[in-house]
């Protein structure tokens, strides 16, 4: 149960690149979830490496990772082409 945190960050980040994809119009599941992986690995760093809120061995971090997905993949549609 080490690595259980990452695994629900993994877990999470994936099914909000899910969702995101589902209400965006099915633009694709790829690019929903690079962008919303490379969102949570930004979290992770705010939350761990700058701002020092946390550490790997607390959960508060997850938090982080999920809200910066979540605004990643608000920016992404709200600045994507539309052909």
């Amino acid at each position: 149960m080490q690595y259980a945190d990452i695994a629900i960050a993994v877990l999470g980040a994936f099914v909000l690149a899910w969702l995101a994809d589902l209400l965006g119009g099915r633009r694709g599941l790829f690019a929903t979830s690079l962008v919303s992986g490379v969102g949570a690995v930004a979290g992770w760093f705010l939350a761990i490496r700058v701002f020092a809120v946390s550490t790997m061995e607390e959960w508060t971090w997850v938090m982080w990772s999920m809200i910066a997905s979540a605004v990643a993949l608000g920016a992404f549609f709200l600045f994507r082409s539309k052909r």
